[in-house]
C-alpha cells in the first residue's frame, strides 16, 4: 500500500529520513533522476516457494499464501514454532536441525518428530552418537509438557501463548475443545468471536484431527488430570511476579511455567501492584531500581525455589 501511495518505480532514487528518530523511513521520490522506461513496482501476485496465488484478507495490509498444507517455508515454519522454547521446548532441535529433518523427508509435521529412531538422526550431516542422543531425548523429555504448551505448539492462528492457556485451563482437555461451540469457546476470559473462528475453523479440518490422534498416540499430554489440579499445593496463590535476568538452576521459561503452576500470576514491569521481583543474572537495573522505590521484596533463586517447595 505504501509503495502504491508513493508511486515507486525500480531504481528510483529517494529521499530518506529517521522517522522519529529512528526507523529508515521514504518521504519523497527524486522523479528528475528516474531513468526511462523505469517500471512501477509491482507486488508479487503468487508465492514465491509453492506459486499458489496469494490472499489478502479484508482490512489487512498482509498477503498470505493459503497453501498451508504443501508450502515448504509454512511447514518447517511450524514445526520451528512447534519446538520453540515457549511451545514444546525441545532445545536439540535448531532451526537449522528442523530444515534439515524436513528436506531429508523424515518430518512433515510435528507427530513425526515422535516417530524419529537413532538409525534416522545417526547418518545426517553434523550428527553423532552424543548429539543423535541429545535430539532423541529432548523430544523424549517434550513428552511431559503441559498441555497448554501442545495446545500453543499446535500454531492455531490467533491462539497465542496467554489464549492457550486461559483454553486449556477452561475446557480441560483437548477433545472438549474440539467440541465446543462458538458461544462456549467466546465465554473464555479474553477470547473474543475472531479467535474462536479460528479455533473452530482448525479442528473442522481432517488434517488437524488426524495430527491430534497422532500426538495423542505419541504419549504428549492432550488434557489436564483433574488429580493433579484437585490436590497440588498453591503456595504462590494470589500474588503476583516479575521475573528479570538468568538462571542458573531452572530455564527460565521453565521457572515461569512452575510459578503459574502454584498459583503465581507474572507481569512484565514492577509496579505497587507487584508482590515480589525475581532477580536473577543480569537483572535489569530499572526493575530492580522500581522495585527498590516501590519496596516491592526481591528474591532470588534460591528464595523462590525454596518458596515453592515449601511454603
Amino acid at each position: 500500500n505504501e509503495i502504491k501511495r508513493l508511486g515507486l518505480h525500480l531504481g528510483d532514487m529517494v529521499l530518506v529520513e529517521k522517522g522519529g528518530d529512528i526507523i529508515p523511513k521514504i518521504t519523497g521520490i527524486v522523479v528528475a533522476q528516474r531513468k526511462a522506461g523505469s517500471k512501477p513496482i509491482a507486488f508479487i501476485t503468487h508465492c514465491p516457494a509453492c506459486n499458489t496465488p496469494l490472499v489478502q484478507h479484508e482490512e489487512e495490509a498482509v498477503h498470505y499464501c493459503p497453501n498451508k498444507k504443501s508450502c515448504p517455508p509454512q511447514l518447517i515454519g511450524q514445526l520451528k514454532h512447534f519446538v520453540s522454547r515457549k511451545a514444546m521446548h525441545i532445545d536439540s532441535i535448531g532451526s537449522q536441525t528442523v530444515t534439515l529433518l524436513f528436506e531429508q523427508g523424515l518430518v512433515r509435521t510435528p507427530a513425526d518428530l515422535y516417530a524419529l529412531r537413532y538409525e534416522d538422526i545417526y547418518p545426517l550431516e553434523g550428527f553423532k552418537a552424543l548429539a543423535t542422543q541429545n535430539l532423541l531425548q529432548g523430544i523424549a523429555r517434550s513428552q511431559q509438557m503441559p498441555f497448554e504448551k501442545v495446545l500453543f505448539g499446535l500454531g492455531i492462528r490467533h491462539v497465542g501463548e496467554t489464549v492457550a492457556e486461559k483454553l486449556a485451563q477452561h475446557f480441560r482437555d483437548i477433545d472438549a475443545l474440539v467440541q465446543a461451540t462458538p458461544e462456549e469457546i467466546t465465554a473464555v476470559p479474553e477470547v473474543g468471536e475472531k479467535i474462536a473462528q479460528s479455533i473452530q475453523a482448525y479442528f473442522q479440518d481432517t488434517d488437524h484431527l488426524a495430527l491430534i490422534d497422532a500426538l495423542r498416540a505419541a504419549g504428549l499430554q492432550l488434557r489436564i488430570a483433574p488429580s493433579t489440579t484437585a490436590t497440588a499445593p498453591q503456595p504462590l496463590a494470589g500474588k503476583t511476579l516479575v521475573i528479570s535476568g538468568t538462571f542458573e538452576g531452572v530455564a527460565r521459561e521453565d521457572l515461569k511455567a512452575r510459578i503459574k503452576q502454584q498459583g503465581g500470576k507474572l507481569l512484565t514491569a514492577v509496579s505497587k501492584n507487584v508482590d515480589y521481583l525475581v532477580a536473577g543474572h543480569q537483572a535489569g537495573p530499572a526493575k530492580l531500581a522500581a522495585a527498590q522505590a516501590l519496596a516491592v521484596p526481591v528474591l532470588s533463586e534460591t528464595d523462590i525455589m525454596h518458596m515453592m517447595n515449601t511454603e
